[in-house]
């Protein structure tokens, strides 16, 4: 048996001049934008990306003129592999991104280069949504079966991992070390303001376990820690007119903050690697907020990126898989 690791994510432009293309990718997918007639997807996404290009840019150019993403999964990956051969794993670990390079067509192709006979698909979303994982999984079995010839290649998919023990150890580490840097840093004088990828309230609607799972992570990271103060949950990065899952976190922010509360620790519950949502939104847009508001201490827990734990928790997740007939 040749082994394999495929970790999906997002993708994200690495130079400016990638933002238009990578925002049409985006919007191109219908589990990210719906609509009636398929025949429009593409045309829509045109001008979406056209129309947001500018802003994003903007975006982008604040945190550097691109996005790490693809630098930060590739460390992951290269992670994995070490932490896996430690074990006596030996197995190849790649990288399929969803809306940029390196693509998951890509990642077959050196999967197929590499002979590798049995694969275990590793997405990078914690909680499992259609949007996400899902579209991932789609997206990777419509690239086999246009590929072809590859029915010996067996597929072993992690379709969530929200409540995984050392996972949540990794998350509850992170913020116990972030309380210790408040002026106060009595925990019950933090209130832990938990942020996630928002998702159309539809998806929810109709199914989509995203809201569950996010709220489960929560319950478990906050048991994890103990001694804690309140515990809110809100969500970002919210496209479109439709309605999604509230409230929003600038909403929670405004909302803390009139009620008097002076020290607030932002955590990237469904992110495991620093991109524009951590870099841009949670580091400079809230906190700027958070400072013209009245909060007067405001924190954001690191991404896990190449947390050790972490790290150990992918591969734990792939070892179990393993062990499983």
């Amino acid at each position: 048996m040749k082994l394999g690791v495929l970790l999906f994510n997002l993708g994200g432009p690495e130079t400016l001049a990638d933002v238009r293309p990578f925002l049409f990718n985006l919007f191109s997918d219908p589990e990210i934008v719906r609509l009636p007639i398929r025949a429009m997807q593409k045309p829509l996404a045109w001008l979406i990306a056209t129309a947001r290009q500018k802003k994003s840019s903007g975006y982008y150019t604040q945190i550097g003129g691109g996005s790490p993403l693809r630098r930060i999964t590739d460390e992951q990956a290269a992670a994995l592999r070490e932490e896996l051969a430690r074990r006596g794993v030996e197995a190849n670990v790649y990288v399929g991104m969803r809306y940029w390079r390196p693509f998951t067509e890509e990642a077959i192709e050196q999967i197929v280069r590499d002979g590798v006979d049995e694969l275990i698909l590793l997405p990078l979303y914690p909680q499992f949504s259609v949007s996400t994982t899902g579209s991932s999984f789609k997206d990777f079995d419509a690239l086999m079966d246009k590929r072809g010839g590859l029915a010996h290649i067996r597929r072993r998919p992690i379709q969530q991992w929200h409540t995984h023990e050392t996972y949540i150890k990794a998350l509850a580490e992170q913020i116990a070390e972030e309380i210790r840097k408040f002026p106060d840093p009595d925990p019950q004088r933090v209130h832990l303001l938990f942020s996630a990828h928002s998702v159309p309230q539809s998806y929810i609607e109709r199914g989509d376990p995203y809201l569950q799972h996010i709220e489960e992570t929560v319950r478990l990271v906050s048991e994890r820690l103990g001694n804690i103060g309140p515990i809110h949950l809100s969500f970002q990065s919210k496209v479109g007119p439709v309605k999604w899952l509230e409230p929003s976190t600038d909403a929670k922010l405004r909302e803390l903050a009139g009620a008097g509360v002076e020290q607030v620790l932002a955590i990237p519950i469904s992110f495991v690697s620093d991109h524009i949502e951590t870099l841009y939104e949670l580091d400079i847009l809230y906190k700027n907020l958070a400072d013209e508001i009245g909060i007067k201490s405001y924190r954001r827990v690191p991404a896990l990126n190449l947390n050790p734990t972490f790290i150990i928790a992918l591969a734990d997740l792939v070892c179990e898989k393993l062990a499983q007939t």
